[in-house]
């Protein structure tokens, strides 16, 4: 029924009186301006880090759990079902595995080519997309190439251009601050409805330390609440009917500073935003480990009220709002929402929900073919297995070969400068370990022959050698940091311990090799996981030394790390840019490939540097890893497997009053 006969039928019911024999019928009126209702279902894919083909390029095999070949077949189902819909990215596209690798460094995309990831995208009909930290990492000229290839337009509001002139009124958007698209849906009763769709994307003013070398003197990047609030109320000006935010930024915390790296919290806040697809923590919301925050539905999936969703990473999930529209006085509201995260893989029983689509496969396969053949390439060849699988709990050899690595690079740097002779360490962190990425994501690479996925596989991040300059408190200060990974174990307490802080990022937990040192998991940890000094006086790093001197607070080290954590990332005391010594532009995946051609061939094993302070008492302490561990846990007498969870991860125990050295 048109709106017209709408009218027309009520004005005759209005002026109608019914009487059949004695009894009078009432018949209740209808509306003459009946509220139109429209249902809009939003849908979002994020961090998908490249990963367009269901394959694991470390593994050198098919998989089941990721790819958006796998999402493009739930994107296809979710808009089948619904009149009205729409795709949207939340960026950090561009880099994660060695596909995107291969288009940047490889083969480097030429000027009218398209980047793979887009002859993906450009089939699924994306309505816009949103630019993520990892973007950045490989250059503007990289990203500015890259984004000439998508057939859908881009927002960013918080990144500008650097115009030195340190006048924030007159500073000018690098890109596309946000867009109000125009489009006809259908109503519920069939009619055609307009309506105008802002869009406005978000990333974390951190990437101006993350991709200092890239970023510096070109562009500047601003809060993303502040920018918000300067720029919805201008969206709505011009005519938005709802404003769908895409913020590659998580929910945050509840007391918020400046250039907040996740602020969805505040962004949720702000009146005018009707609905946030956001990113860049790898989880999935609505789900567990949110539902204690204030503020937050984790169950529905509301964030202070706003329908918001984030469907994990490397297109594991497909995130989706169905959004129910009433229009009031002219103007849209949102009537009710369902959050819901669509996942391509049952993780319970072990099974694929969805096949791949071809359409995508087929558009990469040429660039995908050509990355296969690249990283079976060999470098050279190991003596012993490396594997990542107890990296949290003792001294681990794919960490030792890049800190071994490291340190041969910069050792070799400072040599004929006024920095030789100062003792080198080299910081390294366990990169794959489980987590949030999943019962898979550990290294894995068997005794012999190392090709450069096996290197890729060690190293997963594009990341260049940096060297700081520190003194010796300065080393302990970033031990106690990386202590933050454990939890605080009672020796006394006679149920389970879980040794592992599942908040802590594991690409925090840095070893530090060239000193020994040992870490009392029985005190409180000095920082919280993210970075925040806690506990002043605590202190877990023992045993400190140098060549088997205890480190004094004066002596001086460099501390060879990566351009991630030398100008701030991860937030550790003292290391904020400005005490770089060495500051390389050579990638540490590209010096470990060096370093291994060099030798030929490497024995992985680690030189057990670091140990726990053995407990008085035999605690039953835990923690979990992946079910392949078990083969490599019975070789050691400390760690017994316990079970195999409903996650999928195995519980192992581990007896820390024994001596692991």
């Amino acid at each position: 029924m048109t709106k017209t006969t709408r009218q027309k039928f009520a004005a005759l019911l209005l002026s109608a009186s019914l009487v059949v024999g004695t009894l009078s019928l009432s018949v209740s009126p209808v509306s003459a301006d009946s509220d139109p209702v429209l249902k809009l279902r939003l849908m979002e894919t994020t961090d998908l880090h490249t990963n367009m083909v269901n394959y694991d390029y470390y593994q050198d095999k098919l998989v089941d759990e990721y790819g958006l070949a796998k999402t493009a077949t739930l994107i296809k189902k979710a808009r089948a079902e619904v009149k009205n819909s729409m795709l949207f990215d939340n960026g950090d596209l561009l880099q994660g595995n060695p596909l995107g690798d291969y288009v940047a460094k490889v083969k480097p995309l030429k000027d009218g080519e398209t980047h793979p990831v887009y002859k993906a995208m450009n089939e699924l009909n994306y309505d816009a997309a949103n630019i993520g930290n990892h973007e950045f990492n490989f250059g503007l000229e990289h990203l500015d190439r890259s984004l000439k290839g998508a057939k859908f337009p881009y927002v960013n509001s918080n990144v500008y251009i650097d115009d030195k002139d340190k006048n924030p009124n007159n500073d000018k958007n690098r890109y596309t601050p946000y867009l109000i698209l125009d489009r006809t849906f259908k109503d519920e009763e069939g009619n055609d409805v307009k309506l105008k769709v802002g869009v406005i994307g978000f990333v974390p003013p951190q990437i101006m330390n993350w991709d200092e070398a890239h970023l510096k003197g070109k562009v500047i990047a601003k809060d993303m609440v502040s920018t918000a609030k300067k720029f919805v109320p201008e969206m709505k000006k011009k005519g938005a009917d709802i404003i769908v935010a895409i913020p590659h930024s998580g929910i945050g915390t509840e007391a918020p500073g400046a250039n907040e790296e996740n602020a969805n919290l505040e962004l949720s806040k702000i009146d005018g935003i009707d609905a946030i697809l956001f990113g860049h923590s790898h989880a999935v919301f609505p789900g567990k480990g949110f539902e204690n925050m204030k503020g937050v539905d984790a169950e529905k999936g509301l964030i202070n009220g706003k329908p918001s969703v984030m469907p994990g990473f490397w297109g594991d999930n497909l995130g989706v709002i169905d959004l129910e529209l009433t229009q009031e006085n002219g103007k849209w509201k949102v009537k009710d929402s369902k959050t819901t995260v669509v996942p391509v893989f049952d993780k319970e029983n072990k099974k694929p929900l969805v096949d791949a689509d071809k359409t995508i496969v087929n558009a990469v396969k040429k660039e995908h073919d050509l990355t296969v053949k690249w990283v079976r390439s060999a470098v050279g060849k190991t003596t012993a297995p490396i594997h990542s699988y107890f990296a949290l709990v003792q001294d681990d050899p794919s960490v030792q070969i890049v800190t071994n690595a490291q340190k041969w690079y910069v050792e070799k740097a400072v040599k004929g400068t006024e920095l030789e002779g100062i003792p080198v360490l080299s910081a390294g962190a366990p990169f794959k370990a489980g987590g949030r990425q999943g019962v898979n994501y550990y290294t894995n690479i068997p005794t012999g022959t190392l090709a450069i996925k096996n290197v890729a596989d060690l190293y997963v991040y594009p990341n260049t050698v940096k060297a700081v300059k520190i003194n010796g408190t300065g080393v302990q200060e970033w031990l106690e940091r990386s202590a933050g990974q454990f939890n605080q174990i009672d020796p006394k307490k006679k149920g389970e311990q879980a040794l592992i802080n599942e908040q802590f990022r594991t690409y925090n937990f840095d070893i530090l090799d060239g000193v020994t040192y040992q870490i009392d998991v029985t005190q409180p940890s000095k920082y919280d996981a993210d970075g925040k000094l806690i506990n002043k006086n605590a202190k877990r790093i023992k045993n400190l030394s140098y060549k088997g001197k205890p480190i004094k607070a004066t002596d001086k080290f460099l501390v060879v790390t990566n351009n991630y954590r030398a100008t701030g990332g991860g937030s550790f005391p003292g290391i904020d840019g400005s005490n770089i010594v060495v500051d390389s532009q050579e990638e540490t995946r590209q010096v470990v490939i060096n370093y291994i051609l060099e030798k030929k061939t490497i024995n992985p094993t680690a030189d057990k540097n670091w140990s726990f302070v053995p407990l008085k008492e035999k605690a039953n302490v835990t923690f979990v890893t992946s079910p392949n561990a078990k083969a490599f846990a019975a070789k050691q007498p400390h760690l017994k497997f316990q079970s195999i969870l409903e996650s999928g991860f195995a519980k192992f125990s581990i007896d820390l009053s024994k001596k692991t050295k």
